[in-house]
């Protein structure tokens, strides 16, 4: 590539295309993570190992780990939560050291590198050494998300307001594109591995693991290229360690200052908490809750998901359009209030049509809320702002915050009830908060 070979003699300017298409091409590269390890063929790979079926029907889905037995979605859910936990305390006080150091793009490289080594770890997870699988499946977690709160600070040193929702959308665009890319080829891998030479599916579905790991480092050096290092800060402290937490002090008494900000960023941790929930458990609902019959559950499951990639690219694109006829919060709470109806309609299903439709909507609105709650967030930053990192820090504590709330919530209702459906009932319910929340704030907007 020839752009490996040349040598930038000054950076390009804030709202450039290239720089702006480089911000967004990172979502190609990392959003992999999410749909082959999040979503797709390690949630499907994980429940075959972890469940025994008997004519369709579950016969045992519990797993030893550490001397307790637990039901294996609630023993994932935990993990997930607890690396959530862990970069939700981690994420305010790197973002705050990158702010005065001038370089987060070398905490994002980090993150970047952490999460992709860990992914080609999964290769070698087996019920026999569960505590090295689960550790790469939390260090891959920790790393795609460590390196997702550097990578949205970048979005207002990038991008003017006006081309903020755009470049989002692109962003994620990029990113369901990039996916279904590298999916379908895994799926490929792993339903012809005849074809392959491959004695099982086994071996295919371990080695998209490491599919993933590469394209996610691969790709990710494009937007190391162009991106810069970073606004530095003028502090004769800015070498010491806990600067970050004085600088988290110090912006959580600007948001609570600015009483739009505040208060959609409450609305945001509300219904956040929901939608990132969904996205983390969707596939594991479709492993125990729908009845497959004669269809291959693997091929089915995969559908699904690949149907929400291809959709999610038409819903963020009609979302960011929406916002610029109707406002932001006025799309965003009518986004929540599709995704009502949507867990309503998913509480009483049971086979693969419907949940191919259910999948169908998810794809609608997923990649919309997704985009449009990034964008809006960094229009509701004080203009002139150089510290972007540490306020885009207090959007992803948010978000991972909810996320440990929601997936611990998700682990102890399944453990005691045996059923992941009745988590739908506790969605439900953060989605209606979230758009009393965000009527809060069109009030102040207004």
């Amino acid at each position: 590539m020839n752009f490996l070979n040349k040598k930038i003699k000054t950076p390009l300017p804030k709202g450039h295309k290239k720089l702006l298409h480089a911000w967004a091409f990172y979502d190609w590269a990392n959003s992999v993570y999410s749909l082959v390890i999040s979503s797709a063929v390690f949630p499907i790979f994980y429940g075959a190992l972890t469940i025994i079926k008997e004519n369709d029907k579950v016969i045992s889905n519990t797993v030893n780990f550490l001397g307790f037995e637990f039901k294996n979605d609630a023993l994932i859910s935990y993990v997930t939560a607890l690396a959530f936990l862990v970069v939700s305390v981690l994420s305010p006080l790197l973002s705050g050291i990158a702010d005065y150091t001038g370089n987060k793009k070398i905490f994002m490289r980090f993150f970047n590198y952490l999460g992709a080594l860990s992914c080609v770890g999964l290769f070698w997870f087996s019920l026999d050494f569960l505590w090295f699988g689960l550790l790469c499946y939390f260090l891959a977690l920790i790393g795609f998300w460590g390196s997702i709160v550097f990578y949205n600070s970048y979005l207002p040193d990038i991008a003017y307001p006006e081309q903020q929702d755009k470049v989002s959308a692109q962003g994620f665009s990029l990113g369901y594109i990039g996916s279904v890319i590298l999916l379908v080829i895994c799926l490929i891998l792993i339903l012809f591995y005849e074809t392959f030479g491959f004695s099982s599916a086994d071996f295919p579905t371990r080695f998209s693991f490491v599919l993933t790991g590469i394209w996610w480092i691969g790709f990710s050096q494009y937007t190391y290229y162009y991106l810069p290092k970073g606004n530095p800060r003028d502090n004769e402290n800015k070498h010491q360690l806990f600067n970050g937490f004085l600088e988290l002090k110090k912006i959580y008494q600007e948001i609570k200052q600015n009483i739009l900000l505040h208060r959609y960023l409450i609305a945001f941790f509300t219904y956040s908490m929901a939608v990132q929930t969904i996205m983390l458990i969707a596939t594991y609902f479709g492993v125990e809750e729908i009845n497959w019959g004669e269809t291959d559950s693997t091929i089915g499951l995969i559908v699904s998901v690949l149907l929400i990639q291809l959709i999610a690219i038409v819903g963020a694109t009609y979302t960011a359009k929406a916002s610029e006829k109707f406002g932001n919060i006025q799309t965003l709470i009518a986004v929540n209030f599709i995704w009502i109806l949507i867990c309503f309609y998913a509480f009483f299903i049971s086979t693969p049509l419907e949940f191919y439709i259910t999948a169908g909507f998810v794809g609608l609105v997923m990649g919309g809320i997704q985009s449009l709650s990034r964008s809006t967030y960094s229009k509701f930053i004080p203009t002139h702002t150089k510290d972007t990192t540490s306020y885009f820090s207090f959007y992803d504590v948010s978000e991972k915050i909810g996320i440990v709330i929601g997936m611990f919530t998700y682990g102890f209702i399944s453990q005691v009830t045996g059923s992941i459906r009745y988590s739908i009932l506790f969605f439900i319910t953060f989605f209606g908060l979230g758009i009393i929340l965000l009527f809060r704030s069109l009030k102040i907007k207004n």
